[in-house]
């Protein structure tokens, strides 16, 4: 750290920081469900991702697992925040497994106009990252005869649909705001009478966040993302920062972060995904004083303050 020349002036901290209702929602499903039936208990995939979270949890006794299989019958599991499939549900069942559920309402919505698709015999685009845990939930909701995924303008440009048939579009809630715009405008010259869902299905926590970088990339001269890297949200983050010209690294912990990244910065912004606990924000904000002891910290009020989602009963 020879290097260091106390260049960096300011640190700017996005706003919002912290789980996302959603998430936070999630964890505490899993901490009621640990208090109520104590361990074993079972989630299946990562109640969200990030590292910090899943660590923690596996300290306190949980055990992760892909397939029901995994677990003895008459056991409890925790569906994930990402949503599931509907076999899943009937093979929890079948094998007398009880099921808590911590599918993110905002999910849960995009089930329910799936359903409503396939009810109306609707040839369904899926916009988002195919093998994503939220779309494969998401798939699973939709009849087979009429899914159709993409991923990107030129997927678009593959699909062949039929015009006298009706067709609609869902999206992932952890897309590129403005990524996915392209992706619909393309949707909508192909097909001019493809149906939008009636409320734009990328989440809130996923806007504000994406929209909170680009206010970020104004005033500084890199950003640093904390989050972990299967994280749709948090990777999304990092892209926005690149898209506007600024440079920009994910970090999973403290522990992850090269001083040397900021040799001849001046101004650094700090952003977190959806499911990034405050401490890890925290404790590279006291890594970063601890070099740069007169660098100036400039918070902002949380946006998200407030906003919390039912939990259900336990």
């Amino acid at each position: 750290m020879n290097f260091i020349n106390n260049k960096l002036e300011t640190i700017h901290l996005a706003s919002p920081q912290g789980f996302c209702a959603g998430v936070a929602s999630a964890i505490e499903i899993v901490d009621l469900a640990l208090e109520k039936y104590g361990t074993p208990l079972y989630v299946r995939h990562h109640i969200v991702h990030n590292t910090t979270v899943i660590k923690d949890f596996e300290n306190k006794g949980v055990t992760f697992i892909e397939q029901l299989n995994e677990v003895p019958p008459n056991s409890v599991v925790v569906f994930s925040a990402h949503g599931t499939p509907p076999d899943e549900y009937k093979l929890a069942k079948e094998r007398d497994i009880k099921i808590i559920d911590a599918t993110c309402p905002l999910v849960t919505k995009i089930h329910r106009e799936a359903v409503r698709f396939s009810k109306k015999n609707v040839q369904t685009v899926l916009i988002g990252h195919n093998g994503h845990q939220e779309m494969i939930g998401t798939s699973g909701y939709v009849n087979a005869d009429l899914l159709y995924i993409v991923e990107n303008e030129s997927d678009v440009e593959k699909l062949n649909l039929n015009p006298d048939q009706p067709i609609g579009f869902l999206t992932q809630t952890t897309l590129s705001v403005d990524d996915t715009k392209n992706i619909i405008k393309k949707l909508k010259e192909r097909y001019p009478t493809i149906s939008a869902p009636p409320k734009a299905d990328i989440c809130y926590a996923t806007t504000n966040r994406q929209e909170a970088v680009k206010d970020l990339v104004k005033n500084c001269d890199i950003i640093i993302v904390c989050g972990s890297r299967e994280s749709s949200n948090s990777n999304r983050l990092k892209e926005t920062a690149k898209l506007k010209g600024v440079e920009s690294y994910i970090i999973d912990t403290v522990d992850e972060l090269d001083i040397n990244w900021l040799k001849d910065k001046k101004s650094l912004g700090i952003t977190s995904g959806a499911s990034v606990p405050k401490k890890v924000v925290d404790n590279l904000l006291a890594k970063l004083t601890s070099v740069f002891p007169n660098v100036q910290i400039h918070y902002l009020n949380n946006a998200e303050h407030g906003i919390k989602f039912p939990i259900p009963n336990i």
